[in-house]
């Protein structure tokens, strides 16, 4: 896809307005292996939540924006959508906020009858701003980097995670994923204020290129009592031609993953001939396919279900699993760029209708200042 390889010099412009293969068996067939989507998928269109004139978002201070990552606000009932790089009016026009970026509803329909409408922003109502202190396309103290682009968000025991990738360049080279490093990033005050955690895992430009801990999805809180994490390699450039869509799983308990004490993961690996979750090996690659972009894992009502943007095909996909370690289902695409061109993202929304009515946020955009840069809503995705 080309929608986002020239997304630096945006920014750049942007910033200037401002001053002037096989999957393995746990995970059954691999991603090129896909099913016919449901033609209700087919055959929609989306609703904007912004880059439209007097929208809910534009009243919030983000006039467009991409991503719009959902999550649970468990300390309140309510809703956030984390976007990427955004600005303050339509079409990348205005004032460049940054990136993540976050607005908020009270509530959420989950039967699509009433589309998402934001009700505040983050760091206050109605000025959105960005939520990590750090400098765009310059270097804050660990090599140059672009801008920080968040993959997931999620809240639990009273604290909020932002799991992002630190971005080196919009357009690396063939063979390399183009990011710095990988982070996350807690809230204390329920998304207000933002500290780092000390400990970063080391991207293309620090000397670990492809790591499969760039891009993660918190598929959340078992009932078994883990923190199930899903994770690959970075390319949210659509242009990492090694990316391969490998995928891999870990979890963490919950206390560990506050703390900090990132080390106390186990893993889902491939060893001594099965499969098993251990210390002592690294997680294994779980799928493969093809080359895939921004991904998602949430249990919905005992359900796990997985969607991403299949960078191949154009499409996003979905999938599923009774278990986050179990066989996952043949890929479905359900939204692709014939419908809805230059889509990217994708991602579940928790407060889903049910596992076979999905609610999903996907990203439209072509690269090009002046045209439409927003996310959209789709109701009714049976994976």
């Amino acid at each position: 896809m080309s929608s986002l390889p020239t997304r630096r010099s945006l920014l750049r412009a942007g910033m200037g307005l401002t001053l002037a293969g096989a999957g393995l068996s746990v995970a059954g067939p691999a991603l090129p292996a896909v099913a016919a989507g449901p033609a209700m998928a087919a055959g929609q269109s989306g609703t904007p939540l912004c880059d439209r004139p007097g929208d809910s978002a534009s009243q919030q201070g983000l006039g467009s924006g991409d991503l719009a990552i959902p999550y649970y606000r468990e300390h309140d009932g309510t809703w956030g959508y984390v976007f990427g790089d955004a600005w303050t009016g339509t079409r990348q026009s205005g004032e460049y906020i940054g990136s993540p970026v976050m607005l908020n509803q009270a509530s959420f329909d989950a039967s699509g009858a009433t589309p998402i409408s934001f009700t505040w922003a983050m760091p206050t109502g109605g000025r959105a701003g960005q939520l990590f202190a750090y400098g765009h396309d310059t270097d804050n103290g660990y090599g140059h980097e672009v801008s920080r682009i968040p993959n997931d968000c999620i809240e639990f025991g009273g604290r909020t995670y932002i799991q992002y990738t630190s971005v080196h360049t919009w357009d690396p080279p063939a063979g390399y994923d183009g990011s710095l490093m990988s982070g996350v990033a807690y809230s204390d005050d329920h998304g207000v204020t933002w500290h780092d955690y000390d400990y970063r895992w080391a991207g293309d430009l620090q000397g670990a290129n492809q790591s499969l801990y760039g891009m993660w999805s918190f598929a959340g809180i078992d009932p078994d009592g883990w923190l199930y994490v899903f994770s690959k390699r970075w390319n949210g450039t659509h242009k990492n031609t090694a990316d391969g869509g490998a995928i891999q799983l870990f979890r963490i308990r919950p206390d560990d993953f506050r703390d900090g004490n990132f080390g106390a993961q186990q893993n889902w690996a491939h060893l001594g001939g099965s499969w098993q979750w251990t210390t002592a090996a690294p997680p294994s690659v779980i799928l493969t396919g093809h080359n895939t972009g921004e991904f998602s894992v949430k249990r919905i009502n005992g359900t796990y279900c997985m969607s991403y943007f299949d960078v191949d095909m154009g499409a996003i996909c979905t999938r599923t699993a009774p278990r986050p370690d179990a066989v996952w289902s043949i890929p479905v695409p359900q939204i692709t760029a014939l419908t809805v061109p230059n889509l990217y993202g994708g991602y579940i929304h928790p407060g889903s209708a049910s596992a076979t009515s999905l609610t999903l946020i996907v990203s439209q955009w072509n690269g090009t200042v002046g045209t439409p840069y927003r996310v959209l809503q789709f109701d009714g995705i049976r994976p």
